[in-house]
């Protein structure tokens, strides 16, 4: 039987990591609108109980359980307490940042999860990977333009998201190989609840959904969850260090609804920040594809 060319593999992950960039991008829009009217605790819980549901079956398809003492393993619970930190603050930027501000700062996320694998797990990273994350964090500081006056201290929200989903990432690193992706993002959907539900105990302010806020809310639900299927099945199919830049077009993907539906005008700093970020982030992908080819050759 002869073997797929790996070049078509390569493609077809790349379209794929494409399409689940475009279908986050719309998700976090439609999270924007709802976050306009309805209280963040609210968005929070709603997000989990409409994602873990999917993230369970699955699990329970495969044969594998919820309630089992994995659930509190403490890489688990440090990749819940990430993943609890990056929801919130991630949903309370939305409601107070530009899109295209959340968008480019969140492209810093590779580039913190490189770092911190070097300094938790002292995976090699070498001076020109360090250089670009150096540089890729100064353009961080041109995105939100900290000291200027036109700056926005809710932008820090962003850096918050960033730190929690890098801790939630590299937690996931000593999950044991044992425990599903699907058990792992149920845990997970199932802690940002509680985190919402704990967020409304404290700010109260609950209220029943219009019929075009439930309509977004499905919407969010249903482009979110297109887009981690389409993310794994991205990463399953095409070799990780060829699709893994394409994460990048969903700056272009999110600045573009930010332009189209929300008027929304990045200034110039703006832009040749993301540019830095992406330009680093890309550069630290050819570098790690770079030492990994020249090991194997050795």
């Amino acid at each position: 039987m002869t073997p797929k060319p790996v070049r078509s593999d390569n493609l077809t992950g790349i379209l794929l990591m494409l399409a689940a960039m475009a279908l986050f991008a719309v998700e976090d829009l439609f999270l924007k609108w709802l976050a306009i009217g309805l209280p963040l605790g609210q968005i929070v819980l709603i997000s989990g109980l409409l994602g873990a549901p999917v993230f369970v079956l699955m699990a329970r398809q495969s044969g594998q359980g919820i309630l089992v003492k994995d659930a509190l393993h403490p890489a688990v619970m440090t990749r819940n307490i990430g993943e609890m930190v990056g929801t919130a603050s991630f949903v309370a930027a939305l409601a107070l940042v530009p899109l295209g501000t959340v968008a480019a700062v969140l492209q810093a996320m590779p580039l913190a999860v490189t770092m911190g694998a070097a300094l938790i797990f002292g995976e090699r990273v070498g001076w020109r990977r360090w250089t670009a994350i150096g540089v890729g964090f100064l353009g961080v500081m041109l995105v939100i333009q900290p000291g200027a006056d036109g700056f926005n201290a809710a932008s820090l929200l962003v850096l918050i998201t960033v730190a929690g989903m890098s801790v939630r990432d590299l937690a996931a690193r000593a999950i044991p190989a044992r425990v599903t992706t699907a058990q792992v993002s149920a845990w997970g959907l199932m802690a940002v609840a509680i985190l919402g539900a704990g967020m409304l105990g404290v700010t109260g302010g609950a209220r029943a959904v219009s019929g075009i806020e439930a309509t977004i809310l499905l919407g969010a639900a249903a482009f979110g969850t297109a887009g981690y299927w389409a993310i794994t099945a991205a990463t399953r199919t095409g070799e990780v260090s060829v699709v893994a830049p394409f994460r990048y077009s969903r700056l272009i993907f999110s600045m573009s609804l930010g332009v189209i539906f929300l008027a929304e005008r990045p200034d110039a700093l703006t832009l040749v920040g993301a540019a830095l970020i992406v330009g680093s982030g890309l550069y630290a992908f050819a570098r790690e594809r770079a030492r990994k080819r020249a090991s194997h050759a050795g």
